[in-house]
């Protein structure tokens, strides 16, 4: 599905499908990690939603461990395999 990229204040904005929303049971302030997957040049969401977030992490150590993730994910995904 083709989706528009807008602009919200400083921010590029892209909506997701009203399908996904509903079958993720998503709502504002639903939480996604967001990577880019530089071998197959995509954009990857990732939903974290309530029922996953974990308590005690702290948010710059999320941060850290997202960039951690997108800058090896081609790494991490051989070693899955």
């Amino acid at each position: 599905m083709q989706r528009k990229i807008f602009k919200t204040g400083n921010s590029l904005v892209v909506s997701l499908p009203k399908d996904a929303i509903e079958e993720l049971h998503m709502t504002e302030g639903f939480v996604v990690n967001v990577y880019f997957d530089r071998v197959t040049s995509k954009l990857i969401i990732d939903p974290i939603g309530p029922e996953r977030e974990v308590e005690g992490i702290s948010e710059e150590f999320a941060k850290q461990v997202s960039e951690f993730i997108e800058e090896y994910r081609p790494a991490l995904d051989e070693l899955a395999k």
